[in-house]
């Protein structure tokens, strides 16, 4: 029981934080890399160029496994469809970082739990109403945490602890950025991530592999940019060269922390958990910023960061409460209903037939 709670309960909470702080990071390397010049265009096409030949061996086990069903039109369609909603909401999302910062990415990612919870309920992934204690705790818990991770990028508030400026800053803003263009495109961006959300799990459900479908999605990515790329930056050869120097360290990064890694685990933690759970990890990001700011780059710490942080922590527990006290229901009911057949059947009279020679056969067996 405790290897399977620890599967189920622990592990997903642990791997999806450790996969908020990576993509704090992966956002600030890209940031630094297109400094440098790098089209974002072309780095999305090799970081899931890379990811794809990473996860490419999983093709041969998931041919050769008996247990998962054969790679239909239906699931080949929705891996397809997949792989364009990646493609727009990763273009939309790294043309919202060129203008603006990792930390207003981190900011409108909040939002994607409350576009997450209203498409669940329209999909019925998710279901509401007011009687019940624990849809009740899903609604209030999302829109807390959403208000806390707003404080924590609005709200500044009385120093905590005071540190040297800093070279390089999670919270540093590009000199020319436009912030109103920048957050348009995230907003898009943020919306489009719930779709992802719900496209996969319903491919989890069909086709229950991980890196199999990843791979695919990956390949799709790749493919569908490239496209783009090609109308965008024409014949012009020199922007497919990267150098040896930080657009190299960012790709390699993003293609295996990022786009395999992560994309790997979320679709894991989708198939087991659910949209909603997945996506209340996205107001983390902005707490986690701060405190990778704090530690490593020496940002200064506000009590405003800190007020957000317990706003968001709370909110985060409250849904959680909420998705535990709706699985012990489900486990309830089921229990109930398994109780209840049982006994109807016992009453039928192929039960009670079946009873008596049950009897008789223990009892012989005992003389």
């Amino acid at each position: 029981m405790s290897s399977k709670y620890f599967q189920r309960e622990v592990l997903p909470v642990t791997a999806l934080v450790i996969m908020e702080c990576a993509n704090v990071g992966l956002n600030t390397l890209f940031k630094a890399a297109t400094l440098q010049g790098m089209s974002f265009h072309v780095f999305i096409v090799y970081s899931y160029g890379l990811a794809a030949l990473l996860l490419l061996p999983s093709l041969f086990f998931s041919y050769r496994s008996r247990t998962l069903p054969p790679m239909n039109l239906s699931i080949l369609y929705k891996v397809v469809l997949l792989g364009l909603i990646g493609c727009c909401s990763n273009i939309m999302g790294y043309t919202g970082i060129n203008y603006s910062s990792p930390t207003l990415a981190s900011a409108i990612s909040n939002l994607t739990p409350a576009f997450t919870f209203l498409l669940a309920i329209l999909f019925r992934m998710e279901s509401v109403s007011f009687k019940r204690t624990s849809s009740v705790a899903k609604m209030l818990g999302t829109v807390v945490s959403i208000g806390g991770a707003f404080i924590v990028t609005l709200y500044n508030g009385p120093v905590v602890i005071a540190m040297s400026p800093p070279s390089i800053s999670l919270r540093s803003q590009s000199p020319n950025h436009d912030w109103i263009i920048g957050a348009a495109f995230l907003a898009v961006e943020y919306f489009m991530v719930p779709l992802w959300y719900i496209v996969q799990t319903q491919i989890m459900r069909e086709y229950p592999s991980e890196f199999t479908v990843v791979c695919y999605y990956s390949f799709g990515v790749s493919f569908w940019t490239g496209l783009v790329t090609f109308f965008t930056v024409g014949s012009d050869l020199s922007a497919w060269k990267i150098k040896p120097n930080i657009a190299l360290v960012s790709i390699v990064c993003s293609g295996l922390f990022g786009s395999c890694i992560n994309n790997t685990i979320h679709t894991w933690a989708l198939r087991i958990k659910g949209p909603l759970f997945v996506a209340m990890f996205k107001p983390l990001s902005i707490a986690i910023a701060v405190a990778m700011g704090v530690i490593f780059l020496r940002d200064s710490l506000y009590i405003g960061s800190l007020i957000g942080a317990a706003v968001i922590t709370i909110g985060f527990y409250t849904v959680m409460w909420g998705k535990a006290k709706e699985v012990a229901m489900v486990e309830d009911d089921n229990k109930a209903n398994n109780e209840d057949a049982n006994e109807a059947y016992l009453d039928s009279p192929s039960g009670s037939q079946k009873a008596p020679l049950l009897e008789s056969y223990k009892v012989d067996e005992h003389v």
